[in-house]
């Protein structure tokens, strides 16, 4: 799968060029700070990487890594850009670089994953990806989290293992096949707003 994550990644970072600047110059333009945001994750092996994201929220915010609804870190611009799922786009260059996948896990920051048992450990055998299984199962994660009133105990004792579940069953029965499948699925979801 490397050979295809290399390719699509690089057809996507080109094709999409004029659209990823277009996108930088919005996030600057429209709030202090630079437009790329990067935070440590926890990649394969348990590896950390700098996963690159548009910044979403205010320069220099502080507060969980996990974000509800209504987050009043987030831009206004932010909001748009997460609800299309625009703000990944610059994991094609993660991609690219070997750290993240096209597909599989979402890659956790580290003080979430000194929460997983030796079991979910698993889910770090393979590169991290941009979409995977449950990332289209909790796609409204913000909704769920909206209201907690502690967003990191219950995303911690409810949400992340329920994902990890999730990713663990895909590990299972992961081929070229379900992994074209997810990507064709994300493309709808994404392109169609659902």
């Amino acid at each position: 799968m490397r050979a295809v994550d290399i390719v699509l990644s690089a057809l996507a970072l080109l094709c999409l060029a004029p659209a990823l600047l277009l996108i930088c110059l919005v996030v600057r333009l429209t709030s202090p700070g630079p437009a790329l945001f990067r935070q440590v994750r926890v990649g394969r092996y348990g590896r950390p990487f700098g996963l690159l994201k548009y910044r979403t929220m205010e320069h220099g915010a502080v507060g969980p890594a996990v974000t509800e609804r209504n987050d009043d870190r987030v831009t206004p611009v932010g909001r748009f850009l997460r609800r299309w799922k625009l703000d990944e786009l610059p994991q094609l260059v993660n991609v690219l670089r070997g750290e993240m996948s096209l597909v599989g896990p979402r890659p956790e920051v580290p003080e979430y994953v000194a929460h997983y048992t030796d079991a979910q450990r698993e889910a770090l055998s393979v590169r991290p990806g941009l979409t995977g299984a449950a990332t289209l199962a909790y796609r409204n994660e913000e909704a769920l989290l909206a209201g907690r009133e502690d967003v990191v105990a219950y995303y911690l004792a409810e949400v992340m293992p329920a994902k990890l579940a999730i990713e663990l069953r895909y590990l299972r029965r992961r081929s070229i096949r379900t992994d074209l499948g997810l990507l064709v699925r994300t493309a709808w979801l994404v392109l169609s707003g659902r």
